[in-house]
């Protein structure tokens, strides 16, 4: 299972990329592996501020559905459109083309909150 120690992690498995004082958001390949087939990743939050932890998408597979919680507060500044027409990316490239959010976070130390790549081993048991 991939886990890159450069990321930062939370307990509903989603990753979080650090660049300043923005965050790029994806959910993480044992999320994906649990979901299966995704065909739909909706996120309607766009330019929108949200705290943490609030919802602000949702990711649907073939058996089921799931929210997306935002792992720090901020303002949405991006959304990964290729997730559109290609939401199957999240299932082979959950990395990297298969990444959902951009945010502009209002409080960058709330990253301190977050798993890292080996505290989010020890969450799945890998």
């Amino acid at each position: 299972m991939n886990i890159p120690a450069n990321l930062k992690y939370t307990k509903d498995h989603e990753w979080v990329a650090i660049e300043g004082d923005v965050a790029t958001v994806g959910i993480t390949d044992f999320a994906q592996r649990e979901l299966g087939d995704i065909v739909y990743v909706e996120v309607e939050t766009l330019d929108q501020t949200l705290d943490k932890d609030e919802v602000f998408g949702t990711v649907e597979a073939v058996k089921t559905v799931s929210d997306l919680f935002l792992p720090v507060s901020g303002e949405i500044i991006e959304f990964n459109e290729t997730l559109e027409s290609e939401p199957e990316l999240v299932n082979t490239d959950a990395y990297g083309a298969g990444w959902m959010i951009k945010v502009k976070m209002s409080d960058v130390s709330e990253v301190e909150a977050l798993l890292s790549a080996d505290q989010y081993k020890e969450l799945i048991g890998a």
